[in-house]
């Protein structure tokens, strides 16, 4: 028996939804939950055009276990040795970027006809009263459209602005 993929792909494409999942279940021999109308087409072809030019031979099937068998998927992401969220952030700050001045000191940047003053600080960088996490965040503030806090302030090198 010959499939004509065109006409299936036509035929189940004109089908709601409920009449797909019923299709499925009359190729399949078993029920579905999914509602995703392309998926559900895909698959009942591909059962289609399975049944009628044939499936795997079993010789491409034990490979594929064989493969399977020998996969090193991980399923679950690696323990980290900090315990959290709050050990993250302090772990940042003992390193600090290199282009960055000592905490305490100010980033200064004439733009637009003003002349900006940020001041570097431990845990963020604070800007007219504000402190924000982040330089990136501050040129946002600043110019309304992400930019890279470091290109915007010029910052190139060790520690300082140019």
């Amino acid at each position: 028996m010959h499939v004509n993929v065109a006409k299936e792909v036509v035929v189940l494409e004109a089908m709601n939804v409920a009449e797909l999942r019923a299709k499925y279940a009359e190729v399949f021999g078993e029920e579905t939950r999914v509602g995703h109308k392309t998926w559900l087409v895909r698959r009942i072809v591909w059962r289609l055009q399975a049944l009628a030019e044939g499936d795997l031979s079993e010789r491409a099937r034990r490979r594929a276990a064989e493969l399977a068998n020998d996969a090193d998927l991980r399923l679950i992401p690696p323990r980290s040795t900090q315990a959290g969220p709050a050990n993250h952030v302090s772990a940042k700050l003992e390193q600090p970027d290199p282009r960055l001045p000592p905490p305490g000191q100010s980033l200064n940047r004439f733009y637009k006809g003003r002349m900006l003053h940020v001041r570097v600080l431990t845990d963020g960088f604070e800007f007219e009263g504000t402190v924000y996490r982040t330089l990136s965040a501050v040129a946002k503030a600043i110019t309304g459209s992400h930019t890279n806090g470091f290109l915007f302030f010029r910052l190139q090198g060790k520690g300082g602005a140019s």
